[in-house]
């Protein structure tokens, strides 16, 4: 499923594809990241020009701590190109190398009403969950926005969860086009096309939960956390219903349809027990990310190299945003930035 955009006619066919998304380096990286996000992200650097970007502006609302957060900056980096992010293709870069996006987040504010940020339901839910309503939290949607629109991105492949902050984007958007001129292309919304990923209750698998299994685990730390996973009270010489099972539901994401039939029918074996299941996806997973562990290992060696990656990819997100900053300074009437501070060619 390659998800359902949002169109707007003054939009359609104006503008090549860019695909723009982030992620926030708020903690490990996860299978539901993986299925939900980043294997997405990957495929579609063949498909069409794309930036990707770490974002950790936005991971400050959560993660405090100094150091903390320039470790899981760098975590992330190599987590994306180990996994097959292919720099070539694909513009990669660090949020805050980009300072111009904040500059543009306080001028989409200035036409922004306040109505539109108290309907967020991403920040109500996130203050539920007990996370302090810090101002930055509140302002997040007026920052993703600028995100997207200073690349003057057209599509933004995200979960459901995150379509309001893109109908929020398009209404800012709007909102300075009809004070200012056509500035800012309407982007689309591409729904991921990764399933649900279940976590080790059953909940959809979420660091808030602590049900995950990261991505990079490995032996006797990822085979704890497989025989973990919570299965039902099915005794051990009855058969079992591998639908209604969340060792099977994971096991579905790495394994073609010849595999899942094997499994469905030791299932249904009497004496096949959710031991053994979860045997079967601990040595599945175990191979499927085998050579990524070792790409990673070897980035973990060569930092210099993921360091200037992230640095060139920078240089190339933040020409592409003066040059958006260039055309919203003059259409707001703001003096320009100095000849020496932008991009000149």
């Amino acid at each position: 499923m390659k998800g359902t955009p949002m169109t707007d006619s003054q939009n359609e066919n104006k503008r090549p594809t860019r695909f723009l998304s982030g992620v926030q380096p708020s903690g490990k990286l996860h299978l539901g990241n993986y299925f939900g996000a980043l294997k997405q992200h990957i495929a579609l650097q063949d498909e069409a020009e794309a930036f990707y970007f770490i974002a950790n502006y936005h991971a400050m609302t959560t993660v405090q701590d100094r150091d903390l957060l320039a470790e899981q900056t760098l975590a992330v980096a190599m987590d994306y190109l180990a996994l097959g992010l292919d720099p070539e293709k694909a513009v990669f870069f660090r949020q805050s190398d980009v300072p111009e996006v904040n500059e543009l987040a306080w001028m989409l504010s200035a036409v922004t009403g306040k109505g539109l940020l108290d309907r967020a339901t991403s920040f109500k839910d996130k203050v539920a969950r007990g996370i302090t309503p810090s101002m930055g939290l509140y302002y997040y949607p007026m920052l993703m926005a600028a995100d997207i629109l200073i690349y003057r991105s057209t599509v933004v492949p995200v979960g459901e969860d995150q379509v309001q902050h893109l109908e929020m984007t398009r209404d800012m958007a709007l909102a300075f086009n009809n004070a200012y001129g056509e500035i800012f292309p309407l982007p689309t919304v591409r729904l991921d096309a990764g399933a649900k990923v279940p976590g080790l209750d059953g909940q959809k698998m979420s660091k808030s939960y602590d049900n995950t299994i990261e991505i990079f685990e490995e032996g006797k730390r990822l085979r704890k956390r497989v025989m973990s996973i919570v299965t039902d009270s099915t005794p051990l010489e009855e058969p079992k219903d591998p639908d209604a099972c969340n060792v099977f539901s994971l096991y579905q994401l790495f394994s073609d349809e010849a595999e899942q039939e094997e499994l469905r029918e030791k299932y249904r074996t009497p004496g096949f027990g959710y031991g053994n299941a979860k045997q079967i996806l601990f040595e599945k997973l175990d191979a499927y990310f085998a050579p990524y562990r070792e790409e990673r290992k070897r980035l973990e060696n060569d930092l210099g190299y993921v360091e200037g990656v992230l640095a060139e990819g920078g240089a190339r997100a933040r020409a592409e945003a003066q040059k958006t900053m260039r055309l919203v300074r003059e259409a707001a009437g703001i003096p320009g930035m100095p000849v020496s501070a932008v991009e000149t060619t």
